[in-house]
């Protein structure tokens, strides 16, 4: 498996200054926060704004603002700032358009979007209760769209197609700044003579008898970088973060001198970065009819202390039910004395009690 950790084979060394914000907005999913967490990052940007959208799943009837950035989906309530909600758009598995039962808007369509958040899978209804008004399912599909294709900028890769005859296969936006034969990777007890590519969003290595043995490692998911003593002589270290597996990858310059000048580089454009980071998404929102900025309400914050209670856990309104395209068929029920819609397979009357 490439590439093993060498992390056995290399003595503690200083770790660099310098520290990444470590990026959760595109990979979590947040349920009710104070508004701080709302905030837009570093790197992140507004790709656009609606208005009167109902979170049709979680608060039915409710009415709120929906934006969309480069890396999540953010909802608030226009009642108040503290019911929102923020999905990371690396959780999303699909985005739809259905049929749903709105109480504001009656029957009508829906963006559905299905994900996955630690091993949870969560389901989030979205209606524009703007009539003929599309601008909710075009931009998150093509945002979601855009997320999907431009990986690279954001996940480390081993073994990936991004050599072809020697060269980089760049993304857009992308500059090599620098492109360094002899360098080892200290993967196997051998190692492997490859060649280091270091541009502006990222640092790939790749072997010199076989491309398709490479790792493109970006500047996002660089933890560390550091240069230690092996039993290869001086090394280079680069340690991953804990979301892209937490690798620690080693690399031999040779001749040696070069070694100094390879770290120099990579630290000053993980630095740079850190500062002014490039996702990769893009997306431009054009102006509509009626879509002018005396229409645009700006998000604020509340200055508010969000208090915990005794409510239902915000996270269990979200939870799919596939089933509930249409109502389950009434049963009796004798503890109650009633006639109820038959519940869901593993779910119980007592189960639901406890909820309450």
């Amino acid at each position: 498996h490439f590439p093993s950790s060498p992390g056995s084979r290399l003595e503690r060394g200083g770790m660099s200054d310098t520290t990444f914000e470590e990026v959760w907005q595109d990979r979590e999913i947040k349920f009710d926060q104070q508004p701080s967490a709302l905030r837009l990052r570093k790197g992140e940007f507004q790709i656009d704004s609606i208005n009167a959208v109902e979170d049709t799943k979680g608060n039915n009837g409710e009415r709120g603002i929906l934006i969309i950035t480069n890396l999540r989906i953010i909802w608030t309530s226009a009642k108040s700032a503290r019911t929102n909600l923020s999905i990371g758009l690396n959780s999303v598995s699909s985005v739809n358009v259905r049929q749903v039962n709105s109480k504001l808007r009656g029957n009508s369509q829906a963006l559905f979007v299905m994900t996955k958040f630690n091993s949870t899978r969560f389901e989030f209804i979205f209606t524009s209760l703007v009539r003929n008004s599309p601008r909710l399912f075009t931009t998150v599909l093509t945002v979601f769209k855009s997320y999907e294709t431009t990986k690279l900028y954001r996940d480390l890769k081993l073994r990936g197609a991004i050599i072809r005859d020697k060269d980089l296969v760049m993304l857009p936006h992308e500059q090599v700044y620098e492109k360094i034969a002899g360098i080892w990777n200290l993967s196997s007890d051998q190692g492997n003579l490859g060649t280091f590519i270091i541009t502006n969003v990222r640092t790939v290595w790749f072997a010199v008898l076989a491309e398709n043995f490479n790792v493109s490692i970006p500047y996002l998911q660089m933890k560390s970088i550091n240069v230690r003593n092996s039993k290869f002589g001086q090394a280079l270290v680069i340690e991953t973060t804990a979301s892209s597996g937490g690798y620690i990858l080693g690399f031999r310059a040779d001749p040696v001198e070069h070694l100094e000048e390879v770290y120099t580089q990579i630290l000053n454009l993980w630095k740079v970065f850190s500062v002014t980071p490039i996702f990769g998404v893009e997306y431009t929102v054009e102006e509509k009819a009626g879509d002018n900025k005396e229409n645009f309400v700006p998000r604020t914050e509340d200055d508010v202390q969000i208090v915990d209670g005794d409510e239902i856990e915000p996270c269990l309104l979200y939870q799919p039910d596939g089933e509930k395209e249409i109502d389950r068929e009434p049963v009796f029920c004798a503890e109650l004395g009633l006639a109820m819609e038959r519940l869901k397979e593993g779910t119980s009357l007592q189960a639901l009690w406890s909820v309450v």
